[in-house]
């Protein structure tokens, strides 16, 4: 696990706080230089994300450039998130975490059936929640632009023979994960309602999104 990396941000002086519950998600866009915190307010809940720049929403966040460029399987404090460009969109900049996923994808109906079985296809999943805040956003986005995403908490190990494994979350009440805009982001963010594996201890449960200004 990379070393965790505390934040000392003032809540008080935070521009925006807004919970958002398990299975819901939120759309918006942090300016350059503004601080987006993530709180996993009960632990272990998997928070799927997609980045775009703002922009251009075919800029988008690349996993495979964030991976090569990192050196790393896994995000973390420092981890730059890379666009399509090569450039970042976003830096880790606090994390009492630790490591974070963006190999897994987001959870769909299909996949679920795939992994958990027929029964489980009527279940709300993650793409779900991306396409309806996509769609709801508007200004261009589409089913189309939901690509590669982060999914923050979530702990899904890299196995020796290159597998994935879906493991209980190594998140806590209360941990968190900063992230400074290194350009205008809009983000996506479903919170995951996933019910069959253990990314959140099969009890889904909400977030803190907190906004500071830049400087």
């Amino acid at each position: 696990m990379l070393t965790a990396a505390r934040s000392e941000r003032d809540a008080a002086e935070a521009l925006r706080v807004e919970d958002v519950p398990a299975g819901d998600g939120w759309t918006g866009v942090i300016e350059t230089g503004e601080i987006l915190r993530i709180v996993d307010l009960v632990g272990n809940q998997a928070v799927d994300t997609l980045l775009f720049d703002a922009a251009d929403y075919g800029n988008r966040y690349s996993a495979p450039d964030t991976l090569r460029e990192q050196a790393s399987c896994y995000l973390g404090p420092g981890s730059r998130l890379v666009a399509l460009d090569g450039a970042p969109l976003m830096t880790i900049v606090a994390d009492t975490c630790g490591r974070h996923d963006t190999l897994g994808g987001a959870c769909s109906q299909e996949s679920n059936v795939v992994r958990y079985g027929e029964h489980t296809r009527h279940m709300h999943a993650c793409r779900n929640t991306f396409l309806r805040q996509a769609l709801g956003w508007g200004r261009g986005l589409s089913k189309r632009d939901l690509s590669a995403n982060i999914n923050f908490f979530m702990n899904v190990p890299l196995t020796p023979d290159g597998g994935l494994e879906f493991a209980d979350g190594i998140s806590a009440a209360g941990r968190h994960v900063e992230l400074r805009a290194d350009r205008d982001t809009l983000v996506l963010i479903s919170n995951c309602p996933q019910l069959n594996n253990p990314c959140n201890g099969f009890d889904p449960t909400p977030i803190r999104l907190m906004v500071w200004p830049s400087g």
